[in-house]
C-alpha cells in the first residue's frame, strides 16, 4: 500500500518560515534599502551591523521566495517587492506586514486556547486590558501602521467593490469606519455625480484627509469624525461598511444595521465589503483562515452570503444580492423598501 503524498503537510510545516522570512526582511528595512540601489550581502550586513553570512541567508531566502533577484552576488528588489513592500510606494502593504508580524503572529501562538475558550487572545498575548482596536491605536505609530496596511489592501480591492453593483442611482455615500477612505475614493472616482462622507474616529480623520486629498475626486469627499455605534450618523442614501461587520458579534451587528436602516430613505442601500465563505462554509481557504484570525483577534467571524442575507433581512432590508470579485473582498448590496 503506497503512502499519500506528504507534500501538503510538509508545506504547512514550512509555511510560517516563509512568512517570517519576509517579515524579518521588512522589519530590517531590506526592501527599502534595495529600492533603486542594489547591494551585496556584505554591504547590507555592514549597514545593519549584522553578520554577513546570516544576512546572505536571509537575502537568498527572499530571492527564493521571488521577492529579490540575485545577479553575481548583488541583490535587487523584484517589482512585487518595490510595489508592495517598500514604504515609499503608494500601494505598500508594509503596514499590514508589520501588523501581521508584531500582532497576529504572537496571537496565533494561542490559537488552541482561542478554540477552547471561544475568545480573542489579546490579554493572554500582550497582557493588560483592551482588545484589537485599543491595541491598534495604542500609539500613533501603531495606528499609522494599521491604517497604512488597511489602505494598501483597500487600494487593491475597493475599485472592484465600487464596480460590483451599479451605484449610479445613489447620490451620497456614507462610509462608516472608512479608515483611510479608500472605498469612498474608489466610488467617487468611478461615479462623477457621487459625494461621499468618510465617518471614523477622530484620531483616524487626519490620515483619511491626507489620502482623500490625493484623489481626483477630493472635492466630493468629506471626512467627518464620529463613532458609528454612539454618534448621529451622516445623512446619506447609501451606507458602506468595509471590513466592519466581520469584527463584531451578531447583537452589535444588529444594532448597527438597525441604526443605518432608520437613517436611510426608502430605496436607500447598504453596501458591504467582506470576504464571503462558500455556502457550506468550506472555502475559499483564505476566508476560512481569516475567520480563524477573527477568532484570535476579535468577537467576529467571516460569513456566508446567506448569513449576511439573514442579518440584513432581520434589520428590514430587502433585495439582498452579492458579487464575488475574485479578489480578497466581495460585495453585498441590500435596499430599504
Amino acid at each position: 500500500m503506497s503512502l499519500p503524498d506528504p507534500a501538503p503537510v510538509i508545506g504547512l510545516i514550512d509555511a510560517f518560515r516563509a512568512s517570517k522570512t519576509m517579515f524579518a526582511a521588512v522589519k530590517l528595512g531590506i526592501f527599502d534599502r534595495l529600492h533603486g540601489a542594489p547591494a551585496t550581502a556584505a554591504a547590507l550586513a555592514a549597514e545593519l551591523s549584522a553578520g554577513e553570512s546570516a544576512v546572505a541567508r536571509l537575502l537568498d531566502g527572499c530571492a527564493a521566495l521571488g521577492l529579490l533577484r540575485k545577479t553575481d552576488g548583488v541583490y535587487a528588489n523584484e517589482p512585487v517587492a518595490d510595489v508592495y513592500l517598500c514604504s515609499s510606494s503608494p500601494h505598500t502593504l508594509r503596514g499590514y506586514v508589520r501588523y501581521s508580524d508584531e500582532a497576529l503572529y504572537p496571537l496565533w501562538a494561542h490559537l488552541d486556547d482561542a478554540v477552547r475558550e471561544g475568545t480573542p487572545r489579546w490579554t493572554q498575548t500582550f497582557g493588560g486590558q483592551g482588545g484589537i482596536f485599543e491595541q491598534f491605536f495604542r500609539t500613533d505609530e501603531a495606528m499609522h501602521d494599521f491604517l497604512l496596511g488597511m489602505h494598501g489592501f483597500g487600494m487593491l480591492t475597493s475599485p472592484a467593490i465600487a464596480a460590483a453593483f451599479d451605484l449610479s442611482p445613489f447620490r451620497t455615500l456614507a462610509d462608516l469606519g472608512g479608515a483611510s477612505g479608500h472605498l469612498a475614493i474608489a466610488a467617487c472616482e468611478r461615479y462623477p455625480h457621487l459625494r461621499a462622507i468618510v465617518f471614523d474616529l477622530p484620531r483616524v480623520a487626519p490620515f483619511a484627509r491626507e489620502q482623500a486629498a490625493r484623489s481626483s475626486a477630493a472635492d466630493r469627499i468629506e471626512i467627518r469624525e464620529g463613532d458609528f455605534f454612539q454618534d448621529d450618523l451622516p445623512a446619506a442614501d447609501l451606507f458602506a461598511l468595509g471590513r466592519v461587520l466581520h469584527d463584531w458579534n451578531e447583537p452589535k451587528i444588529a444594532r448597527l444595521l438597525d441604526r443605518i436602516f432608520q437613517c436611510l430613505p426608502s430605496g436607500g442601500g447598504v453596501l458591504l465589503a467582506e470576504r464571503l465563505l462558500h455556502d457550506d462554509s468550506v472555502g475559499p481557504l483564505g476566508v476560512n483562515l481569516q475567520s480563524i484570525n477573527m477568532l484570535v483577534c476579535t468577537e467576529g467571524r467571516e460569513r456566508t452570503p446567506a448569513d449576511y442575507a439573514r442579518l440584513l433581512g432581520n434589520a428590514g432590508f430587502t433585495q439582498v444580492d452579492y458579487r464575488r470579485t475574485g479578489l480578497t473582498l466581495d460585495a453585498v448590496l441590500a435596499l430599504k423598501p
